[in-house]
């Protein structure tokens, strides 16, 4: 994925891509993000693990959310792949989450138009994304900046 430098947005928020010196910071976030999905963490290791894993081989980006004076107040992780009916690249925003402490700051939309400037660099079809039924704040975000909601059913198959 393309770099893009991002400019300072509302209330001092800045969005760049994260790097190996950011990753204790994001991994604070991402145990933020599954306690708000009610994931369980077993293994209190593997969450700095597996994100260390997709940004050390590139599999996914990682885009932090800066607030002046707060330091980094949110994430976003993409991960490329492609659609078939698009017949192009398309990337899937999978993870978006911002702390408390960046809520109402601007931080979450931020990170949201970081993603879409990145993708239109980038060339690829869209970004597609999922949110739970009852995040009404998320969705009413994403339908701000554009997304549409879809007409497909989303299944999944675990495999444990």
């Amino acid at each position: 994925m393309s770099d893009v430098t991002a400019g300072a947005g509302r209330a001092g928020v800045s969005v760049r891509v994260a790097g190996e010196a950011d990753l204790d910071a994001v991994t604070g976030l991402f145990l933020g993000y599954l306690e708000f999905y009610e994931v369980p963490v077993e293994d209190p290791e593997r969450p700095r693990a597996y994100l260390a894993e997709r940004m050390a081989k590139g599999e996914s980006t990682v885009l932090v959310a800066e607030r002046d004076g707060v330091g980094i107040v949110g994430f976003a992780q993409v991960y490329p792949t492609f659609a078939s009916l698009e017949m192009r690249p398309v990337w899937v925003l999978y993870d978006l989450f911002v702390a408390p402490s960046g809520r109402r700051s601007g931080a979450g939309r931020a990170l949201l138009r970081d993603v879409l400037e990145r993708a239109r660099v980038a060339g690829v079809a869209g970004v597609q994304l999922e949110t739970a039924y009852d995040n009404d704040t998320a969705q009413a975000l994403y339908e701000a900046e554009g997304f549409v909601r879809e007409k497909f059913h989303v299944y999944f198959h675990g495999l444990r």
